[in-house]
Formats: C-alpha cells, structure tokens, sequence
C-alpha cells in the first residue's frame, strides 16, 4: 500500500483510497460509518469490496497516527503547535477507531499499523518543516475522502464519509495558516 505522503496528485490520492481495482465505498459501508446499522444491513452491497476500502482508509488514518507521533516526538514543535498537533492526531485515532468497528461490523479483518513508515524524518528540521510534513499528509487525505463521497446515490450516505472529510480539510487549512500559506487558496478542493 502506497503512502498519501508519496503522492503527488490529488487523482493518485483518491484512486489509492478507492482502491487497486476500482473499487466504490458501499452504501453499507458508509451506513455503519453513520452508525445505521439497520440501513446497511437493507443494502446488500458486496463485504469484501467494502473492507478493502475501509482498510485502506484506515491504513492512512493510521499513518497519520504515527506521522503526527513523530512530529510529536521531533522536540521541533512549540507548546501551541504540539498541542495542535496532538488534538489533530486524537481526531485520526477517533477515524481509526471507527474505521475499524465498521470492517469488523462487515465481517472483515482491520489492518494494523505498520511497525515502521517511510517518514522524512531527516528532512525535519524545524517546526516549519514539520507542519508542512503533515500539511501534505491531510491534504492527501481530503482528496482521497472527496474522492468518495459523490459516489453515493444516497446523500444520506454520503455525510459519513464527508464528516471525515470536512475534518481533514479544517486540518489542512489550519496547517497552511500555521506555516503562512493562505489556509484556504483556492475556491474549490481537488
């Protein structure tokens, strides 16, 4: 599994996330996320399909675990930005919690976190560094998530995955002010 860190377009982004092979975020599986258990029982759509799904997302959400860790762990950050970035990486361990009741709702098996990622760390240098490091990390999260949620016939369905979503962006935007970049630059996210 490629890391959204590695990715340089916002198409590479959410084709990872959709998956290898093209694969769509169910119905069903959007349903648990919303926590209507009774709604995704009623679809039927394919399990298998739907837990590679959620276990890519969740391999990122993991990701951003472990890459705020080392933020975290950087001694680079000041006592504001450090707090900042261990609320941000409290919210990616909330998705991941969720991300995986919802595979083992579905039957599956949740990834887990790698024992190592292939981090930049030797290019971390200053607090700056660091927030574009995870600036990049949410960026590549929010175009992997929007990626998703147009696929829904359902718009109900839909706000599961655009809670997530709105959170990764409201992530990125605050990074991007952090380091001095316009948080929101453009009109429209890709």
């Amino acid at each position: 599994m490629s890391s959204f860190l590695q990715i340089t377009r916002p198409q590479e982004a959410r084709r990872l996330f959709l998956g290898q092979s093209g694969l769509l975020l169910s119905g069903a599986a959007v349903a648990l996320l919303a926590g209507r258990d009774a709604l995704a029982a009623k679809t039927g759509d394919g399990k298998a399909q739907d837990t590679q799904i959620l276990n890519t997302a969740l391999g990122a959400e993991l990701e951003a675990i472990a890459a705020y860790q080392l933020g975290a762990e950087s001694k680079l950050l000041q006592p504001p930005v450090l707090d900042l970035a261990v609320t941000f990486q409290g919210h990616h361990k909330a998705h991941a919690d969720l991300l995986a009741k919802t595979i083992e709702k579905l039957g599956g098996t949740p990834v887990v976190a790698k024992s190592a990622y292939n981090f930049p760390a030797d290019q971390l240098k200053s607090q700056e560094d660091v927030l574009r490091f995870a600036a990049r990390l949410e960026q590549g999260a929010v175009s992997a998530y929007l990626g998703a949620v147009p696929l829904f016939g359902n718009r109900d369905l839909s706000k599961a995955a655009a809670s997530i979503l709105g959170d990764e962006a409201m992530h990125w935007a605050v990074l991007r002010q952090a380091v001095g970049d316009a948080p929101v630059p453009v009109a429209f996210v890709s």
